[in-house]
């Protein structure tokens, strides 16, 4: 499968714009999407994962079968529940040292500091059934749900692909409710990132990578049309964001605003948000295809691209990272901008640096397991004894 530039240097984006976007006071989050886009690195993430869902389940099903691909991602929503796991426990102890060492933070709450070191048993046990979400790993707790629900909706999506897109926009439809239907520690119930709402982002997706050739053989001859609509869209998310952004002398403007978009619920998967990512998709995959990957084969899009491809690995240390650069930014109080800014710099290029890491050592070395225990299972199958 021939891998996306643009699409593993827009998930480096996502990751890096996650990191400095939990750092309360960092130079480099007045430039991320937020303030300028209606969707932020949440909706980005989400797509960009479903995306690459379908597109590996495409290449799988196809080469393996059907269970193949279902078995491949069993173990990948495995692997993303354990990593959330883990990614608590190394955080929170993370939060505990700061705190010992008279640094104090807000990108995460205190009280996973104080649970890691009474209770940890019993706080790791918490997060892995989902009934506490730490904030900044909680993204994955519902991407861990996502891919689960995968292994039945993509099957289905394959064969009934609009009545499963009739059925997610139901789904949608009625998500706070169905969630608030969830058990947590959450006084109102449910899960931050509401599943039900934000399947529709993420099987919107997966249809995109499953069926990318048909839907842009099907879309090219409006292409003009569609991207006027996209840019439309785009703006009206745009304009909302920065009539928000200027306040009350564009009380006016954004009066009128809100008179056709209502009010903004991200929790749940905001129907304006999802029409503005849906729209940033179409001009990045089509009007935009040859910047992106310009843009993509750059040094800093190379770097952003490492990122991306660093997978879990990465996604943990952008948490991390997150939680260190606001301790070092925050202690002791009234830091200036530049060294702000430099903390800013040292966490996105450590970030990077470990992401290489991961690629240099850390995934050839999980390759090499994997097709290990792949030849062991064949070896166990052939050493069977025939039917009689």
């Amino acid at each position: 499968m021939k891998r996306l530039i643009a699409l593993d240097m827009l998930r480096g984006y996502a990751l890096v714009s996650i990191m400095v976007n939990h750092m309360p006071i960092s130079v480099m989050r007045g430039v991320t999407l937020p303030n300028f886009s209606i969707f932020d690195a949440s909706e980005l993430f989400v797509l960009l994962s479903g995306f690459l869902v379908g597109m590996v389940w495409r290449g799988v099903e196809a080469r393996d079968g059907r269970l193949a691909a279902q078995r491949r991602f069993g173990r990948r929503a495995f692997e993303v529940w354990r990593a959330m796991i883990l990614g608590t426990a190394v955080m929170a102890l993370l939060s505990a040292a700061l705190w010992a060492s008279g640094r104090p933070h807000t990108a995460i709450w205190t009280q996973y500091a104080v649970w890691i070191l009474e209770n940890p048993i019993g706080f790791l046990v918490t997060v892995g059934t989902f009934w506490l979400q730490p904030n900044i790993i909680d993204v994955l707790a519902v991407y861990v749900v996502l891919i689960v629900a995968a292994l039945v909706v993509v099957p289905l999506m394959l064969r009934w692909p609009v009545a499963v897109a009739a059925g997610s926009i139901l789904l949608w439809w009625h998500a706070p409710q169905l969630n608030a239907m969830i058990p947590n520690h959450r006084a109102q119930g449910g899960f931050l990132f509401n599943p039900f709402g934000w399947q529709m982002l993420f099987f919107t997706g997966t249809a995109m990578g499953l069926f990318r050739q048909q839907l842009m053989a099907w879309l090219w001859p409006w292409r003009h049309l569609v991207t006027v609509l996209a840019l439309g869209m785009f703006a009206f998310g745009c304009a909302i964001v920065i009539g928000a952004r200027i306040g009350e002398p564009a009380l006016a403007f954004r009066e009128a605003l809100k008179s056709v978009y209502g009010t903004i619920d991200k929790w749940s998967l905001d129907g304006t948000r999802y029409l503005a990512i849906v729209a940033a998709a179409w001009l990045v995959a089509a009007p935009l295809a040859r910047p992106m990957e310009w843009l993509a084969a750059t040094r800093p899009g190379v770097a952003l691209q490492q990122i991306g491809r660093g997978g879990l690995w990465s996604f943990v240390a952008c948490a991390l990272l997150s939680v260190l650069g606001d301790a070092f930014q925050m202690t002791p109080p009234g830091h200036p901008a530049w060294y702000r800014l430099a903390v800013d710099l040292w966490a996105c290029l450590t970030l990077w640096w470990l992401s290489a890491l991961w690629l240099d050592h850390g995934a050839p070395w999980q390759r090499r397991r994997k097709e290990r225990k792949a030849t062991r299972q064949k070896m166990k199958v052939a050493a069977r004894p025939p039917m009689a």
